[in-house]
């Protein structure tokens, strides 16, 4: 929590906002930790499975209230319940529960995320690069952080500041190396961690995704957090996802997991584009002798056993590290390069291989 006293007032603000069943909402059992950042206030309200509607003008009260006391800041207040979601097509006819239909982001054409099974693989930094090696391709392109426990698109792409915010509460995102970018990140304090339960974060991930004014993009590319939790499954059931990119090193143990990501991406019928090795090799600068450090082919042969494209193999090169902890990723600040041009390569493949991502 960045600010305790705002967070405070803010709750003393919600003892004017009445809840279904009398009583004020700060006191409200089902009211969870508010939380204050640089730029942003979010907290939920947890209800009774039916009582969403009920709670409705109580929602809408409460971000007025917090607007009053947070002035500037984006309000973000989520109804939350353990309501299974309305049931539709098939599972409707079979009278089972099922997810809302899916429906478009405002301004985007297409999306296509880049996940991974486990953390610690580059997912972020491949991400970064994919999205910019895309734009080189001529295409409007966009970038959005879900990995909201983990953000690190600010430091990759050199984000500064918070981003701003419309009359309306609509976020105008950064502008990064002509790509538009989104990330809870650029909205805390350095060290802020994110401690919301998975309601939260899927409600925040919904509002970062929808509430901003992504003007018109032809794709836009969102870095996934690790695993295969609430927020890929959230993401996945309300928007449409023209395909997913897999990072993995050569390593078993990180395929393993890729392994079970691509698995997820299965079960939710959501494309997979690809798989890309990561820290494939190392080069010695002062031998030339090559290494691999964390085995080879590993992920190439996993793609073929997975029936899936296997798009190409990022060496683990000290430039792709020192530009990533710099904020000038490499395709930026090297596009002529080798390591920028393996980036060019998977983003070509990509586009080969789902020629639709063009249109």
């Amino acid at each position: 929590m960045a600010d305790p006293n705002l967070a405070a007032a803010i709750k003393a603000a919600l003892a004017s906002v009445d809840i279904p069943g009398g009583g004020a909402l700060s006191g409200y059992a089902g009211l969870s930790e508010i939380i204050v950042t640089t730029s942003a206030v979010a907290f939920a309200i947890a209800v009774a499975p039916g009582m969403e509607a009920a709670f409705g003008p109580a929602r809408e009260a409460a971000q007025a209230a917090a607007a009053t006391v947070a002035p500037g800041r984006k309000i973000m207040v989520s109804l939350t319940s353990d309501k299974a979601p309305p049931a539709t097509g098939q599972a409707a006819a079979q009278g089972r529960s099922g997810p809302a239909p899916k429906s478009p982001v405002s301004g985007v054409k297409h999306i296509v995320a880049v996940g991974s099974g486990k953390g610690g693989v580059g997912k972020s930094t491949v991400a970064v690069n994919l999205a910019l090696a895309l734009q080189a391709e001529g295409l409007r392109v966009g970038m959005l952080d879900a990995d909201l426990y983990g953000p690190s698109i600010p430091k990759l792409l050199g984000l500064e500041g918070k981003p701003a915010v419309r009359a309306d509460g609509i976020f105008i995102p950064h502008d990064a190396f002509g790509i538009k970018a989104m990330s809870i990140g650029s909205m805390l304090n350095p060290d802020q961690a994110v401690v919301w339960r998975g309601p939260m974060a899927t409600s925040a991930l919904r509002q970062l995704l929808r509430e901003t004014d992504w003007g018109d993009l032809d794709i836009l590319v969102i870095d996934l957090p690790p695993g295969t939790g609430d927020i890929h499954i959230s993401l996945f059931q309300q928007a449409e996802v023209t395909g997913v990119v897999i990072v993995s090193t050569p390593q078993e143990l990180a395929l393993i997991d890729a392994k079970k990501a691509i698995d997820m991406l299965r079960r939710l019928n959501v494309p997979l584009l690809g798989l890309v090795e990561n820290m494939s090799y190392f080069i010695a600068p002062d031998t030339g002798r090559r290494y691999d450090i964390f085995g080879t082919g590993g992920a190439e042969t996993a793609a073929s056993s997975l029936d899936m494209p296997f798009l190409g193999a990022i060496p683990l090169v000290m430039t792709i590290r020192e530009t990533s902890d710099g904020g000038q990723p490499v395709v930026v600040s090297d596009f002529a390069g080798p390591e920028a041009q393996a980036f060019t390569t998977i983003a070509r493949r990509i586009l080969a291989g789902t020629p639709a991502l063009r249109t």
